[in-house]
């Protein structure tokens, strides 16, 4: 998937970064792993602690102090800060639970994936299930797959 993405980036000529919490930058590395990707990923913003959402993806400390890392709009804000920051056409930002534990009240296996770029603004919300690395394996395949459908 990452293939396409990055074969579609660079027909249309833009460029995507990326702003990650529960991946700790896998989306990043799934896309710089396909040839040419230099051409249009600008970079990733790995933003594990919850203050460094704020510190480097300029997510509002007020939503984090009131609903918690994980949660949509800190997904869409992760997202936004992200294209900002690293000065991309496309922003996708992820949190979540990885698990095995909860966060914050919060179940494993619940993903916000957000995604910021001309005249888009949206956030997908995913349970799935599996071990950690399952997870954020599946968190990854969601994030590609909302940027390629908004790039078709």
């Amino acid at each position: 998937m990452a293939k396409g993405v990055i074969a579609t980036l660079v027909a249309r000529r833009q460029t995507v970064a990326t702003a990650e919490s529960l991946t700790a930058g896998l989306v990043c590395a799934a896309l710089t792993d396909v040839p040419g990707a230099s051409a249009v990923v600008r970079g990733g913003l790995v933003v594990y602690a919850t203050e460094l959402k704020t510190v480097l993806a300029d997510v509002d400390p007020d939503l984090l102090a009131q609903h918690g890392a994980v949660h949509p709009e800190v997904a869409a804000q992760l997202a936004e800060g992200g294209r900002g920051r690293c000065g991309a056409d496309w922003g996708l930002g992820l949190t979540g639970v990885a698990g095995p534990a909860q966060q914050d009240g919060v179940g494993p296996g619940t993903v916000h994936v957000g995604l910021a770029g001309p005249e888009v603004r949206t956030v997908r919300t995913h349970w799935f299930e599996g071990d950690r690395a399952q997870v954020r394996m599946a968190s990854v395949r969601a994030a590609l797959e909302l940027l390629q459908e908004h790039l078709r």
